[in-house]
């Protein structure tokens, strides 16, 4: 059965926005699962997002004690067959696909934020980066972005990109 993915990350509410984007609200609510990959910096948008369905997410280094304490630094789920993880801060971009392949050897796809840019490339041994950017903190990029997929048959699919 395919799985509709929402990844977020950056939401930094609200110092960059008092709230999610009505856009992200509507994804999240067509998403079988919404996967944050931290930087949420208040534990109410945990709290909205769980409104809206079942969250996987970790914490970021912007994150305090309360986030901490209820969520992962790393988390990880097999989904219709396909091992994702999920983290936040993967270092510098030059050597990230050779670190991260190194590190997560029995994922499939591992998705990150921090950087607010984002990121889709597989490494050689087949490990697929995901990074959604942030859909209330743009920085240097044109747009605030996220990030819907499905997963299905052990395969990922219609990977998109999002701007806002």
């Amino acid at each position: 059965m395919a799985v509709r993915l929402l990844l977020i990350s950056d939401t930094h509410i609200p110092g960059r926005a008092r709230e999610l984007p009505p856009a992200v609200r509507r994804a999240a609510d067509a998403a079988d699962l919404i996967v944050h990959a931290g930087d949420w910096v208040r534990e109410s948008v945990l709290e909205d997002l769980q409104g809206h369905g079942e969250v996987l997410g970790v914490w970021g280094n912007n994150d305090g004690d309360d986030l901490r304490a209820r969520l992962p630094e790393i988390a990880r789920r097999t989904i219709e067959g396909v091992r994702v993880a999920v983290i936040h801060e993967t270092g510098d971009a030059r050597s990230r696909e050779r670190r991260m392949a190194a590190a997560f050897p029995d994922t499939d796809v591992l998705m990150f934020g921090h950087s607010h840019i984002p990121w889709d490339t597989t490494t050689p041994s087949g490990l697929r980066l995901l990074n959604p950017g942030s859909p209330t903190d743009r920085r240097r990029q044109p747009r605030h972005t996220y990030l819907t997929l499905v997963i299905d048959d052990g395969a990922v699919r219609d990977v998109d990109l999002i701007a806002l």
